[in-house]
């Protein structure tokens, strides 16, 4: 059997699944992450439901963090928004919430989303940023700046509190190389992993970056840049994941016979929990789609099975040693527990 850890679901989605939470854009500009505002408890609950359903890391409520979503967060306490002075105590409030719901159990992950997932509307699917964010310099500085609230909140040890560091959801190759210099030049040293999305009918990122290069700008030798202990995939639909898998194992073997590393990063995988769902970023709904994709289609075996079968080919194909799986959107605390009874 391949070394799998089991990481958690849809944080945001079970929010509103099982707890009746209610996010828009403008009332929670944080979404998830607005729960460190206004009901930690409530949040402690739901990641709490990961945990007792057997995940293994945990990743924090800081998916869309950052100092321009506190600022349109208004409470009675900061009526005109969340100043960036603010901001350091509920960035410890998101890695305690997290500490006390893994408790002895499992491992955390600061989860850090692309700077799209910070705009409105949100645009980590799309990859289309505004003209001030629109290159690697700029998501570099970024990054580096949403880094630095948590390497200096809360007496300079929040980063030192958790054993992994994700970038997920990224949509662009420039953003795959920013977050990998800003990581480096903010201290991080807990393990990194990098996690890009794949919306399109072809297997490219919004930008229409190929595989190949993904894997080359996240892995290949980069001065002032961390080495990820892993790569992958997140918030795809899992009919797509058999043929990207196949493509990363490809191109991580090229890296390794170039010399450029010694041995495969981990393979991350956390898959939609979608059933043909789509978000739809102007409506703030999941939205039934009809779709030509002929694997979305035809496939019908549970979530679960689909994702262990997309592991075990990539562990007998000996691309990889190592995987992190779990789920994105719609991916339900049950979900995680059947996926965990998959790999026991």
């Amino acid at each position: 059997m391949p070394s799998v850890q089991i990481l958690d679901g849809g944080l945001g989605t079970s929010l509103e699944d099982k707890y009746g939470v209610h996010f828009t854009s403008t009332n929670t500009p944080l979404w998830a992450s607005h729960l460190l505002v206004s009901d930690p408890a409530t949040l402690q609950a739901c990641q709490r439901d990961f945990v007792d359903a057997g995940a293994d890391v945990l990743l924090t409520a800081t998916y869309q963090v950052s100092p321009e979503g506190f600022a349109r967060t208004k409470t009675t306490e900061f009526p005109d928004g969340i100043p960036r002075s603010a901001v350091p105590r509920f960035l410890e409030t998101a890695i305690h919430v997290a500490e006390q719901a893994a408790s002895s159990h499992g491992k955390i992950a600061l989860s850090l989303g692309p700077y799209g997932a910070c705009m409105i509307p949100g645009q980590e699917y799309s990859g289309e940023y505004d003209a001030e964010h629109d290159s690697e310099e700029a998501l570099y500085q970024w990054h580096l700046s949403r880094l630095r609230l948590f390497r200096d909140a809360a007496g300079g040890d929040l980063l030192s509190r958790v054993q992994y560091v994700a970038f997920e959801t990224l949509p662009r190759l420039d953003e795959v190389r920013a977050v990998r210099r800003a990581a480096w030049d903010a201290g991080v040293t807990a393990p990194v992993w990098i996690s890009c999305v794949f919306p399109r009918e072809d297997e490219c990122l919004p930008d229409g970056s190929s595989v190949e290069e993904v894997v080359d700008a996240a892995v290949a030798p980069m001065r002032g840049g961390v080495v990820p202990w892993g790569i992958g995939v997140n918030c795809t639909k899992i009919q797509k994941l058999s043929g990207l898998v196949e493509k990363f194992g490809t191109c991580i073997r090229q890296v390794i016979v170039a010399g450029h590393i010694l041995t495969a990063p981990a393979l991350v995988l956390y898959p939609d929990g979608t059933n043909g769902e789509v978000y739809n970023t102007t409506t703030q709904a999941w939205e039934k789609r009809e779709t030509t994709d002929t694997r979305e289609q035809t496939d019908r075996q549970p979530w679960e099975t689909q994702l262990e079968q997309v592991v075990n080919d990539a562990s007998t194909k000996g691309h990889f040693e190592s995987f992190l799986i779990g789920g994105c959107c719609k991916a339900s605390h049950q979900d995680i527990k059947r996926l965990r009874e998959k790999f026991q």
